[in-house]
C-alpha cells in the first residue's frame, strides 16, 4: 500500500511539473504567476465542494437503505403473522359444518332468483317476438320490403336461439321458430291473395296466350318477387318463386283432378300416355307468355345478385317448370309404390321417366338452378330408393333375353342378309346381342350418378358380353374336340357331329365364330371412338373420378372398385388416355376371332389335302407324248384326278366369299393358299419326274388352279408365286424348237434351255442366281432351282452334258 502513496504522489509530482512547464516556460511568465495560484485556488475550492455534496449523499443513501431493510423486514413478520392466522382459520372452518351449511340455505333463494331473471328475460323476448310479428303484419299487402325487415330479425333470432347449447329442452326456441314460420305462411297467404284476387278478376287463365300483362297485375308480381328475394338469394337449394306459385295453382289442381283422383287417367299405366304429355304441353303452351310478361321483372330484380347465372330464376320457362314439379313428383312417388311389384311396368316407367326429364331439360333448357351439373331429374330422385329394385328387374329382363338369343333355333345360323357381298356376316345371335347391348345402353343413357352407370356395364352389358364370349370359346373347343384325334379319343364324339363337319359344315361351324366375333368387336370398338356416345362420356367419367380420388389420397395410382378392376382398362396408366372402356373386351372377341381363323386355315389345309390326294400320288408325269401337242399346250386337258380338287377348292372359295369379308377372306386363304403351294411343291413338283409333256401337263394343272383362285379373289394367286415360277423354270425347252412351249409365254424363258440353264445352276451358286436373273425368277433359291432342274426326265438323261 505505501508503495502505491509513493507511486501515486509521484505521478502527481509529475503531473505538477508538466503543468509549471507548460505555464512558466520563460522568465515573462512569471509575472502571471499570481492568477496562476489564484485559478487553482478556485479549482481547488470546487473539488473540495463536490467532494462534501458526495459524501453527503452517499451518507443519505446508507440511512435510506437501512430504512428500507428496516420496512422490509416489518412487512415480512407482518406477512407471517397473517398466514398463520389464516391457516389457522381454514383449520377450524375445516374441522367444522357451517360452510356447508349456509351453501345449503343459500341455493333455494339462488334459484328463484335465477328462475325469476330467466322468466324476465323469456317475457322480454316474446314481447320483442310479439312486436317483431305486429310490425311485419302491419307492412302487409302494401309494403312487402318494409315487411322484411321484422321478418329478418326475427329469423335471425330463431337461429340464434337454434344455435344455443341444449336448446332441445327450451319451449321458447320451438315457439320462436313456430312463430317465424307462421308469420312467413300468413305473409305469403296475404301476398298471394291479393295476387289471386288479380287473377279472378282478370279470368286466369282463360287469357290469351299472346296478350300482356296490364300494369296492376306486373306490379303486385313484383311485390311477392319482392318479399321473397331474401329467401332466394340465401337458399342452398333451388327455391321455386311465389308468383308463379300462385299463377300455376289452377293448373295443379288440374293435374290433381286428372292424375290423381279416380279418373281412368290416374291409372299408372297412363303416366306415359297421358300425364307426361299433358305435363310437357300445359308448360310449352305458356312458356312464351311467361317469358314475354315476366323477363324483364325477373331480370331487374335478381341480375347483378349471386342467383345471376341461374336459369330458374332468370328465365321465366324454367321457374314455370321449378313450380309445376312438386306436383309432378307427388304423383311419380305414388306411382312408385305400386310399380315396384310389377316389373315389366317398373321398367317402361323408369324409362319414360327418364325420358320426360330429358324432354324438360332439352325442351325448355332446365337445369334445375345447377348450371355445372344440371338437373338431377325425377328420374335421380326415385333412384336414390328405388335403384336395387329396378336394377334386378333390368338384369333379370336382359339376362332372360340374351338366354333367349343363345337358344334361338336360329341364333346361331349365319345371318347371310345382314351386309352386303364382301362384308362379315355375323350370326343373328350375335346381330341380336348387340341389339340388346343397346336397348341397355338406350335405358341407362338418363342416369345421372356414376356409381348407378358402372353397376349397368359391369353387371348387366359385361356379363352379357363375357357370356357370349364364353360360348364363342365354347363352340371353338367343342370343334377342336371333335376335329382332333386326342379330342375324340378324351371326349369321344358321335355320327351326327362328324356329319355336320362335312363338306362346308367345318367352315361354316368357324365362320360363325369369325363373324360374331368380329361383330361384336366392331360394335365395342364404334361405342369407344364415337366421342359423343355414352361409353366414351362414362369412360371420361371414370378418369375424372380416379384423377380425383389420387389428388385427395396423394398416391401414385388410382385404387379401382373391385366390380371393374380387371375387367376395364387402368384409367391410372399412362395410356388410358388413348384406351377404351371395352379394350380389354374387344382384345378378348379379337383373340376368338384370330384362333378361328387359324383353325378355319387348318380347316382348309385338310380339305385340301384330302381332296389333292390322288391326284399327289397317283398321276404319273414320265408319259412321253406327241411333240405337235406341245405345239399348242390349249389343247390339253385338266388331268382326271384334279377335277375333284378343282371342285372342292371353289366350293370352298365360294362358301368363304359368301361369309366373310374381304379382308378375312384374304388372310385366310393366303395362308391356305401357302399351305396347298407345300403340297403340290413338295408332294408333286420335288417329289415326280417329269417329261417335256408332263411338266407342261402339271403347268396346264396349275393354271387352272390359278384361275380359279383369281376368278374369287382378285390376285389372290399371287401366294403361289413360288409355285409359278417352279413351273416356269420345270417347263424349260430342251431346244430352240421347243420354245413355244414355254409357260405364259415368256421371252426370256424361250431364250434359255433346259441344258443352258442346268449348266449355269451346277456349275456353282452365283451361275444359279445369273440363271434365275435372266428368266425373272425372285422367289426361288439356287437350291431350289437345281432340285427343280433335276425333276425333269431329260435332265437325268443327259447328266453328262
Amino acid at each position: 500500500m505505501a508503495f502505491s502513496f509513493a507511486e501515486e504522489g509521484r505521478e502527481f509530482d509529475l503531473r505538477v511539473e508538466d503543468y509549471l512547464d507548460d505555464k512558466l516556460q520563460t522568465t515573462a511568465d512569471l509575472d502571471g504567476l499570481d492568477e496562476i495560484l489564484a485559478n487553482v485556488e478556485t479549482q481547488r475550492t470546487l473539488l473540495q465542494s463536490q467532494l462534501d455534496n458526495a459524501i453527503e449523499e452517499l451518507e443519505k443513501a446508507r440511512r435510506d437503505s437501512t430504512d428500507r431493510n428496516q420496512w422490509l423486514q416489518e412487512q415480512i413478520q407482518i406477512f407471517n403473522q397473517l398466514q398463520e392466522s389464516i391457516d389457522t382459520r381454514l383449520q377450524i372452518a375445516a374441522a367444522s359444518d357451517a360452510p356447508d351449511e349456509a351453501i345449503t340455505r343459500l341455493q333455494r333463494p339462488m334459484k328463484k332468483l335465477q328462475d325469476v331473471d330467466v322468466a324476465q328475460k323469456y317475457l322480454v323476448l316474446l314481447q320483442d317476438v310479439g312486436k317483431l310479428r305486429a310490425d311485419a303484419r302491419s307492412h302487409l299487402p302494401q309494403s312487402p320490403k318494409a315487411a322484411l325487415e321484422p321478418y329478418t330479425k326475427l329469423k335471425e333470432l330463431s337461429f340464434r336461439l337454434r344455435s344455443l347449447p341444449g336448446n332441445e329442452s327450451l319451449h321458447l326456441v320451438d315457439h320462436v321458430d313456430n312463430v317465424t314460420k307462421s308469420l312467413w305462411e300468413e305473409m305469403k297467404k296475404t301476398m298471394s291473395a291479393e295476387l289471386e284476387a288479380i287473377l279472378n278478376k282478370r279470368r286466369w287463365p282463360r287469357v290469351d296466350p299472346h296478350s300482356e300483362m296490364d300494369e296492376a297485375w306486373i306490379a303486385c308480381l313484383e311485390r311477392l318477387i319482392d318479399l321473397q328475394t331474401p329467401d332466394v338469394l340465401h337458399s342452398s337449394s333451388c327455391v321455386s318463386l311465389l308468383p308463379f306459385d300462385v299463377m300455376t295453382a289452377i293448373f295443379t289442381a288440374e293435374f290433381r283432378f286428372h292424375f290423381m283422383s279416380d279418373k281412368p287417367t290416374s291409372s299408372p299405366q297412363c303416366m306415359g300416355s297421358h300425364c307426361f304429355p299433358w305435363f310437357l304441353s300445359t308448360i310449352e303452351k305458356w312458356e312464351d307468355y311467361f317469358r314475354d310478361n315476366l323477363r324483364h321483372l325477373l331480370a331487374a330484380k335478381f341480375s347483378g345478385t349471386e342467383v345471376s347465372e341461374m336459369l330458374v330464376y332468370m328465365e321465366p320457362s324454367c321457374a314455370l317448370v321449378t313450380s309445376m314439379l312438386p306436383v309432378m313428383r307427388e304423383k311419380v312417388q305414388s306411382v312408385m309404390v305400386g310399380a315396384t311389384k310389377n316389373p315389366a311396368f317398373l321398367s317402361s316407367l323408369i324409362s319414360q321417366l327418364m325420358t320426360f326429364d330429358e324432354e324438360i331439360r332439352l325442351r325448355f333448357n332446365y337445369d334445375g338452378g345447377d348450371a355445372e351439373n344440371g338437373w338431377f331429374g325425377l328420374t335421380g330422385e326415385v333412384l336414390e330408393t328405388h335403384f336395387d329394385d329396378w336394377f334386378k328387374v333390368e338384369r333379370e329382363m336382359a339376362m332372360e333375353r340374351f338366354e333367349q338369343i343363345i337358344e334361338s333355333q336360329d341364333g346361331r345360323k349365319i345371318d347371310y342378309d345382314y351386309a352386303s357381298a364382301g362384308k362379315m356376316k355375323p350370326t343373328f345371335a350375335a346381330v341380336r346381342l348387340t341389339e340388346l347391348l343397346r336397348t341397355v345402353t338406350g335405358k341407362i343413357e338418363g342416369l345421372r350418378k356414376l356409381k348407378h352407370k358402372i353397376r349397368f356395364l359391369t353387371d348387366i352389358q359385361l356379363d352379357i358380353l363375357d357370356g357370349y364370349h364364353d360360348r364363342l370359346r365354347g363352340s371353338l373347343e367343342s370343334y377342336q374336340a371333335i376335329t382332333s384325334t386326342l379330342g375324340r379319343t378324351l371326349h369321344g364324339v358321335t355320327r351326327e357331329q362328324l356329319a355336320a363337319l362335312e363338306g362346308t359344315g367345318a367352315f361354316e361351324a368357324l365362320c360363325k365364330v369369325i363373324g360374331s366375333s368380329d361383330h361384336v368387336a366392331n360394335a365395342l370398338a364404334e361405342w369407344s371412338d364415337d366421342e359423343a356416345s355414352f361409353f366414351v362420356v362414362l369412360w371420361h367419367d371414370l378418369q375424372a373420378r380416379d384423377t380425383q380420388r389420387n389428388k385427395r389420397t396423394s398416391t401414385g395410382s388410382a385404387i379401382e372398385p373391385a366390380d371393374i378392376s380387371g375387367r376395364v382398362p387402368d384409367t391410372s396408366s399412362k395410356e388410358s388416355d388413348e384406351s377404351g372402356i371395352f379394350d380389354e373386351t374387344m382384345s378378348a372377341y379379337l383373340a376368338r376371332r384370330r384362333a378361328a381363323e387359324q383353325l378355319l386355315v387348318n380347316a382348309l389345309a385338310d380339305s385340301h389335302a384330302k381332296a389333292f390326294r390322288n391326284y399327289v400320288n397317283k398321276v404319273q408325269w414320265t408319259t412321253v407324248g406327241d411333240a405337235a401337242v406341245l405345239d399348242d399346250p390349249t389343247s390339253l386337258s385338266v388331268t382326271p384326278e384334279l377335277d375333284e380338287p378343282l371342285r372342292t377348292l371353289q366350293r370352298n372359295l365360294e362358301f368363304l366369299n359368301k361369309a366373310l369379308s374381304t379382308a378375312a377372306v384374304l388372310r385366310v386363304w393366303h395362308s391356305a393358299l401357302d399351305k396347298l403351294q407345300d403340297l403340290l411343291w413338295n408332294g408333286v413338283l420335288l417329289k415326280h419326274s417329269f417329261t417335256t409333256l408332263g411338266a407342261a401337263q402339271f403347268a396346264h394343272d396349275c393354271d387352272a388352279i390359278f384361275s380359279l383362285v383369281d376368278r374369287y379373289i382378285a390376285g389372290g394367286s399371287g401366294a403361289l408365286d413360288s409355285l409359278c415360277e417352279g413351273l416356269r423354270l420345270l417347263n424349260l425347252p430342251t431346244g430352240a424348237t421347243d420354245s413355244s412351249s414355254a409357260v405364259d409365254g415368256d421371252a426370256k424363258a424361250a431364250t434359255m434351255t433346259l441344258k443352258q440353264a442346268s449348266d449355269g445352276a451346277f456349275a456353282s451358286n452365283d451361275g444359279a442366281r445369273k440363271v434365275l436373273e435372266e428368266l425373272g425368277l425372285v422367289a426361288l433359291t439356287p437350291v431350289n432351282a437345281r432340285y427343280i432342274l433335276q425333276r425333269r426326265v431329260e435332265n437325268n438323261e443327259n447328266i453328262g452334258w
